[in-house]
């Protein structure tokens, strides 16, 4: 089987997001990459060095500059008669593409794998991460994203895979790119970070989120993340957010402070390697899946904390 895989980058470099779907494409048969954008050659010669990649095919034009996918969703359908599946990362770029790729294949989505059982037998959660499917696709190609917290990230070194340049379908003409506002901060990004420190509606305002979180975060070197509740609030910014309808994260340590552990809350960070979470309600559900719980004031024992440190 050779399983086609999206390759998202900045037009720079390859993001981690890749690594993994990599490794879950690698359990299917042979792995090609595609690699689309604008002055992008370095990008397919980086792409070409990860570990068990034989192919990486380099469409470099304007119109895939933005990964718009309105112009790659054709694109990837014309790669894919010599494909049998489709991979991508589930990330807001990966879940944009897929569903375009599936439609115009005519074939149904499987979406955010956790597991390859088989040649087309995969499992993927449902009911916000509270029980796991096992689906088995009856499609003549798959087309499949990949959830980045349940497989290795593949070596980015250690392949020795050919770049082959192909021609794209060029503007598709349904959609076009205006402009970006890119948050800039020196913390490592959420998906990627090690560590994570993450607050709840509980700390009241945006003044004592940045006061009681950042310093602590600060301490461990840690990403910064919050609940939907803290979000929705407007104590801190929606790129924030972890959980069902934020980032899916799992990191070394995961750090709840002030968080009760809302089952969509749960799904975005339960796969965090250890779990520490501190509240003042003994029964707060976060405590069901904390490796390490502190009932407490977290005025009181998040700075405390942090002095000790």
């Amino acid at each position: 089987m050779k399983t086609l895989v999206w390759v998202e980058h900045d037009n720079a470099a390859v993001k981690d997001a890749t690594l993994a779907a990599v490794t879950a494409a690698s359990r299917l048969g042979e792995v090609h990459l595609l690699v689309a954008g604008k002055g992008c050659a370095g990008v397919a010669q980086a792409a070409a060095k990860i570990a068990g990649v034989g192919k990486v095919h380099l469409a470099d034009d304007t119109a895939y500059e933005h990964a718009l996918a309105e112009n790659v969703a054709p694109l990837v359908a014309s790669l894919m008669d010599s494909h049998d599946a489709f991979v991508a990362p589930a990330t807001t770029t990966g879940k944009n593409i897929a569903p375009r790729v599936a439609a115009l294949l005519d074939v149904m989505q499987i979406s955010e794998i956790t597991s390859v059982e088989g040649p087309k037998t995969f499992t993927r959660p449902i009911y916000a991460g509270n029980a796991i499917a096992t689906v088995e696709s009856s499609d003549a190609k798959l087309v499949v994203t990949v959830r980045g917290t349940a497989f290795e990230k593949a070596a980015t070194s250690g392949g020795s895979g050919n770049v082959e340049a192909v021609s794209g379908t060029g503007d598709a003409g349904l959609s076009s790119f205006v402009g970006s506002e890119i948050a800039k901060s020196e913390r490592p990004e959420l998906t990627s970070a090690k560590v994570i420190v993450s607050g709840g509606r509980a700390l009241k305002d945006a003044a004592t989120f940045d006061e009681v979180i950042t310093p602590l975060a600060d301490k461990l070197g840690a990403g910064i993340g919050a609940s939907r509740a803290a979000v929705d609030a407007g104590y801190v910014p929606n790129d924030y957010q972890v959980g069902q309808t934020g980032k899916i994260v799992a990191p070394e340590v995961y750090i709840a402070i002030g968080i009760s552990g809302a089952i969509q809350h749960l799904a975005g960070m339960k796969d965090s390697k250890t779990i520490i979470a501190i509240n003042k309600d003994e029964d707060a559900p976060i405590f069901q899946v904390a490796d390490i719980g502190l009932v407490a004031d977290l005025f009181k024992a998040v700075p405390e904390l942090t002095s000790k440190l």
